[in-house]
């Protein structure tokens, strides 16, 4: 998708066929092809948070810092988090928290919905990040959280 924001279509559960995959779930959990993510589960990236939705991409590379970031905040190494290749079986929208309010537009192609995600198989051998670009992130969510900032908006 063309990170030109003017020219974007918003994803809205109303609107989102345009969208195609194939689609990503980045998580720490190992989940059998077949199965479904669902929405009312702890969250990856929040102690003692439900999510009300399931969230999903269709850039491997988001997929990635979820599975890593998933890993690393619940004190697992990185690389022990998995990528599913994913099937939206209801409607989406895009990721508000992603969405216009960090990043113009959408371009890491974030997306949730309200309604299952089915796996369709893992991914083998996503490439990771460095080990000093992986901290940089956590230390930026740790300053956001400090703050106060990192709400999710779920």
């Amino acid at each position: 998708m063309d990170d030109d924001s003017e020219a974007r279509v918003p994803v809205t559960y109303g609107h989102h066929a345009h969208v195609t995959g194939p689609f990503f779930h980045g998580t720490r959990s190992l989940v059998a092809p077949g199965e479904e993510l669902v929405p009312g589960r702890g969250s990856n990236y929040e102690a003692d948070r439900v999510s009300n939705h399931v969230y999903f991409t269709a850039a491997l590379e988001t997929a990635v810092w979820g599975a890593e970031l998933a890993a690393a905040l619940a004190g697992e190494d990185p690389a022990a988090g998995h990528v599913y290749v994913v099937e939206p079986l209801g409607p989406f929208e895009d990721d508000p928290n992603v969405t216009d309010k960090r990043f113009p537009g959408n371009p890491t192609r974030s997306y949730r919905s309200r309604d299952p995600l089915r796996v369709v198989r893992e991914v083998d051998g996503w490439p990771g990040h460095p080990p000093e670009v992986l901290r940089q992130m956590l230390d930026s969510l740790a300053r956001l959280r400090e703050r106060g900032e990192a709400v999710i908006e779920d």
